[in-house]
């Protein structure tokens, strides 16, 4: 099924902030969110993220005021959900795709949803056409594949034209096509000042989504700021270098206080960037094949940062169902 690209511009009023402020919620005895305090800002995609069993969906839950928190608060504008008018005009969310009546066509299923919110009827199918789902609008969602409902759930979301969207899982159910344009989407979303919170457990996806980082592990929060930052704080940067006088630059390199370590003929080096490098290199007269800058990688920073807030480990037996 075809997407539209590049994604159609989406009109409407932009702007719109989340906030939590000591965010808490208990079930019975399983505190799943711990005094949570972060900001959403608009203009900027922000991926959510945490291991399992963080307490990512219960705050999307309570953002939403699907769940009301133990103590604590959460605003979106500085208002409580429940207190918006006509909330589909403002807040846009995909919590779970696979939500629809079976019996229900696609656009019969959006058309509900616009009437309940005084949405226009014309705007049905355009979500219909943005997300690919014109050729099937008028089949049972009960036939559809996991694909096809988390493209309608984000044309659900996408229905008010909303400031402000949240989606849980976007990408799920979607192949590299589609994973490629909702990417694109949210991007352009945010560009045009909307507020745009996404949670995946797609690390590499998210690395190249999102601007900015909520990191929960437990229910506490971890990190908020900028995803480079995130990174640059957990990982170290190294750099390769192949030379034909390798024994010669390394011991120059050492000289220098950088740490090398060598395999196979290549030299890893920290402590010092590709610019020092290379001009070591050349006042030693060595001569370089290869001088590569490595970055670490979200999935390198998350797993460095959110390794003892990990709630289930592979291997443990008999663990108590998950809260996300």
């Amino acid at each position: 099924m075809p997407y539209l690209w590049p994604p159609p511009v989406i009109t409407g009023t932009i702007g719109g902030v989340i906030e939590a402020a000591g965010l808490t919620k208990r079930y019975g005895s399983t505190l799943a969110v711990d005094d949570l305090s972060f900001h959403v800002e608009p203009g900027r995609v922000t991926g959510f993220l945490g291991p399992n069993g963080a307490g990512k969906s219960t705050t999307m839950r309570m953002i939403l005021g699907l769940d009301n928190p133990t103590a604590g608060d959460v605003r979106i504008k500085g208002q409580h959900y429940r207190d918006l008018n006509r909330p589909l005009r403002t807040v846009g969310a995909l919590l779970e795709a696979a939500w629809r009546h079976p019996g229900r066509s696609a656009r019969n299923h959006l058309r509900w949803i616009a009437r309940s919110n005084e949405i226009p009827q014309r705007r049905v199918d355009e979500v219909l056409e943005l997300v690919g789902l014109t050729s099937v609008a008028k089949k049972k969602a009960g036939g559809f594949s996991l694909g096809m409902l988390q493209r309608l759930g984000i044309a659900s979301a996408l229905l008010g034209d909303p400031e402000v969207l949240l989606f849980d899982e976007p990408v799920n159910g979607l192949d590299p096509e589609g994973i490629h344009w909702i990417r694109q989407l949210m991007q352009a979303l945010a560009a045009e000042g909307r507020t745009v919170f996404v949670s995946s457990h797609l690390l590499s996806e998210m690395s190249q989504t999102a601007q900015d980082l909520v990191v929960i592990g437990r229910g506490k929060l971890i990190y908020q700021g900028t995803t480079e930052d995130f990174i640059d704080r957990a990982t170290h940067q190294s750099v390769r270098v192949r030379s034909p006088q390798l024994a010669e630059l390394r011991e120059a390199l050492t000289r220098q206080g950088a740490q090398v370590d060598e395999d196979d003929g290549t030299l890893t080096v920290s402590g010092m960037d590709s610019d020092a490098i290379g001009e070591l290199a050349f006042a030693t007269g060595a001569t370089l094949h290869e001088l590569s800058p490595r970055r670490g990688s979200l999935e390198e920073a998350f797993m460095q940062l959110t390794g003892e807030a990990v709630e289930y480990h592979a291997g443990d037996h008999g663990a108590a169902p998950e809260t996300t």
